[in-house]
């Protein structure tokens, strides 16, 4: 189109009104094609051959879940067959849902699986509102030197082993321990705890809690680091006091990370505490003690030597988590939007 006595040469459009590509990708002919446009036009392995240092880091994880978490998915074929010691790693006969029927008709599983649902359901009822609880507290200080001191306190059980735990719990509990001083000083009776199975759900939570709850406060820390305070400042001007800060600012701006540790935590509803029970409990304590995880390991490995049995427990217990984990991930995605997938 001529102005005044220059002209100024047409660039080319395509079909949709945007300025053509000349050679090299470049708009008019002018200059390179953006980085971004390259990146989404490079191929999984044009990537791989670029970037194959950045790969390498993942090959020991990718290793590890494919040795310790995929490949042996393939030993519960022995639910479906029946396995004898010396013969094949993978049974010997088929014998379909035998062991899952066995199971299902035992008075003792289903005893056991009751204690799995009331230890889980009180685990998660009770330790997974007291991190988020303590992490909110913990946010109001304003002396740093205190939070520090509050935070190193209660994080450091998290890194004692499961053994030692289990060892101050007895030495605690017993005839003789602390506990039992302290009832004896204001004229009560010594109680037996740990011979008690009213008392195991509580000691066991006790002991949960006072291990869990300061490590499990880090991830929500880190999330209330991610508000940004001109909520608070905006909120403070039209009159609000600390409470509704927390409740309408501080809790919805944690919420995702809220509900995918929830989602975590549900998973692992049936799992609970394998390690802590083995170590605290007695026969005299089964009727409240006694979970799943411990009784596939008495049932399989100690006392019983039925793998095939086990195996059957272990994958009902594992259909639930995975039932679990789906149905809270839906529930989540629908009424919060935050999810694992």
């Amino acid at each position: 189109m001529a102005r005044g006595t220059g002209t100024v040469d047409a660039v080319p459009r395509t079909g949709d009104g945007l300025p053509g590509r000349g050679a090299g990708g470049a708009v008019g002919g002018v200059g390179p094609r953006p980085p971004q446009q390259l990146r989404n036009n490079e191929t999984w392995r044009v990537s791989l051959r670029r970037h194959w240092r950045l790969y390498t880091f993942v090959v020991l994880p990718v290793v590890f879940l494919l040795v310790f978490r995929y490949v042996p998915m393939i030993g519960n074929v022995i639910a479906f067959r029946r396995y004898r010691p010396g013969g094949s790693m993978f049974g010997d006969e088929w014998v379909g849902l035998y062991y899952f029927q066995m199971f299902i008709g035992s008075k003792p599983f289903w005893d056991v699986f009751w204690n799995t649902v009331v230890l889980g359901g009180l685990t998660l009822a009770i330790c997974f509102p007291l991190p988020i609880i303590l992490a909110l507290m913990l946010n109001e200080l304003r002396s740093r030197l205190f939070k520090r001191v509050v935070q190193t306190v209660t994080y450091l059980p998290h890194f004692m082993s499961i053994v030692i735990v289990a060892g101050m719990v007895f030495q605690l509990t017993a005839i003789n321990g602390t506990i039992n001083q302290i009832i004896e000083g204001f004229g009560g009776e010594a109680i037996p705890f740990m011979q008690r199975a009213d008392w195991f759900r509580t000691i066991y939570l006790t002991s949960e809690v006072w291990q869990t709850v300061g490590w499990g406060t880090i991830l929500y820390l880190a999330a209330l680091t991610t508000i940004d305070d001109q909520l608070y400042e905006a909120s403070r001007i039209d009159g609000a006091n600390r409470w509704q800060q927390t409740w309408h600012i501080t809790l919805p701006g944690i919420r995702p990370t809220m509900m995918v540790l929830l989602i975590l935590n549900i998973g692992s509803f049936m799992a609970v505490g394998f390690e802590k029970v083995l170590l605290l409990y007695n026969p005299l304590t089964y009727d409240t003690a006694d979970v799943l995880s411990t009784y596939l390991y008495r049932v399989g490995i100690g006392e019983g030597g039925n793998y095939s049995f086990a195996a059957a427990i272990g994958l009902f217990e594992a259909l639930i988590g995975v039932a679990l984990v789906v149905t809270a991930n839906q529930i989540s995605k629908r009424a919060v939007g935050a999810s694992l997938w």
